[in-house]
């Protein structure tokens, strides 16, 4: 009798602590389109969200062999369409780039533990007033050098 006491009182245990789980998860859960981003103002993105989440790399990845090896360029899937509506500006900042770790991509894949290497070559913010500015700041926090700039050793190249 008393064995089975203790196991109805680990199960309840084990029960309320997988709903305070589920609770914690949900409050955690976040949309990562941020205020003041372009996605803010959207009903929609290009495709529904669950799909979105789950096969964005497809469509990054599918566009990405179109432009390439066929040359058709298109917006409906582009990175740079991600980036012109997923940034945002902040007043005192401006253009926060959207790799950051507190941005759109930058939180999302923070958050799966995934590394991305996209913007290692492709723009992080729109071009635009600031962009550049923008894209430097953004490198240098990566420690990634940028042609024409100073570096550490004092050369410029």
């Amino acid at each position: 009798m008393a064995t089975a006491a203790v196991r109805w009182s680990l199960v309840a245990v084990g029960l309320a602590w997988a709903l305070v789980a589920q609770v914690v998860l949900a409050a955690d859960a976040r949309t990562y389109v941020l205020a003041g981003s372009k996605a803010a103002t959207l009903a929609s993105c290009v495709e529904p969200t669950d799909v979105m989440r789950r096969q964005h790399m497809q469509f990054i990845k599918h566009q990405r062999d179109e432009t390439v090896h066929s040359g058709i360029r298109s917006s409906k899937h582009s990175l740079a369409g991600c980036v012109d509506c997923h940034v945002r500006e902040e007043v005192s900042a401006g253009l926060v780039p959207i790799h950051h770790r507190e941005e759109f991509c930058g939180a999302c894949h923070a958050y799966t533990a995934v590394n991305m290497n996209c913007f290692d070559c492709h723009a992080s913010v729109p071009n635009g007033p600031g962009a550049e500015l923008a894209a430097r700041a953004a490198h240098q926090a990566a420690g990634v050098h940028v042609t024409g700039e100073a570096r550490p050793d004092g050369e410029n190249h």
